[in-house]
């Protein structure tokens, strides 16, 4: 039986780490790289961690959302076949966590941070490469057949949303750079509506199933909104470039450390 009491340490040490999770996402994202490492080393084994983190950050993310719904003009006609992929991948890949051992997860932890990590770093740079092509800002007219292609898409980024989650929002852009759209605000909506969708599935998903330590789980929460609300209160303040390095940084030294750990 997994023990689910918590120390004033251990509730100090994830609030905090709730807390910077949820200023680097209101600034630059990548918050998960804090928070689910934090949970680790607390002790929660590696599968509820991976499970009450995406617990804990996803009612910042709904927020999030709610902010960028004016920024919203997306078609139903693409909206909604994304949404429907958003939440079924979603549900698949928490389906895959929870069926995933114990021991198997623990060693798949560094490769999954280091590719989230990577993910985070050059998004921007395939975001741009698939960008190039024609810019399609106005998506009424979108064709079915790119529809089908992006609802794909968006299933096989969902499945590894709901499993791991760490670099989704950077497929999701470069899967929209790709359709051709420009529009960094737009694309942003998109990304987090369909980024709610995902780990809405899977938290549903967790906690059915039982996977979510609650006492982790509520602390975290409460520093990630704190936190959020910090981020968001000071981002216009804060240097994104600088903020991404930091997020990179630690990203590399947490898949460093447990690739030492692990080995």
């Amino acid at each position: 039986m997994i023990n689910t009491s918590l120390h004033l340490t251990q509730a100090i040490v994830l609030f905090l780490a709730g807390a910077i999770a949820g200023t680097l996402n209101a600034i630059a994202g990548g918050g998960s790289f804090v928070s689910f490492p934090a949970l680790l080393f607390t002790g929660v084994p590696a599968v509820e961690a991976n499970a009450t983190n995406t617990v804990a950050l996803w009612p910042g993310l709904a927020a999030s959302a709610v902010a960028y719904l004016k920024r919203l003009n997306t078609p139903m006609r693409l909206l909604l076949p994304l949404l429907v992929t958003s939440v079924a991948g979603g549900w698949a890949g928490a389906e895959l966590l929870l069926k995933t051992p114990q021991h198997t997860f623990l060693h798949l932890v560094p490769w999954l941070l280091l590719g989230g990590t990577l993910l985070f770093a050059f998004g921007n740079q395939i975001r741009a490469l698939a960008g190039r092509r024609a810019t399609v800002d106005d998506l009424r007219g979108i064709s079915w057949s790119s529809i089908m292609v992006m609802s794909f898409l968006e299933l096989l980024v969902s499945v590894y949303g709901g499993y791991f989650g760490a670099g989704i929002g950077f497929m999701t852009l470069a899967m929209l750079a790709a359709l051709g759209m420009h529009d960094i605000h737009a694309m942003g909506a998109i990304r987090t509506l369909l980024a709610v969708a995902i780990n809405a599935a899977a938290v549903i998903t967790f906690i059915v199933a039982g996977a979510v330590l609650w006492p982790q789980c509520t602390v975290m929460t409460a520093g990630a909104l704190t936190g959020g609300w910090f981020g968001a209160r000071y981002a216009q303040k804060a240097d994104p470039q600088k903020m991404r390095y930091a997020v990179i940084a630690i990203g590399l030294v947490m898949t460093g450390y447990f690739f030492w750990t692990l080995r």
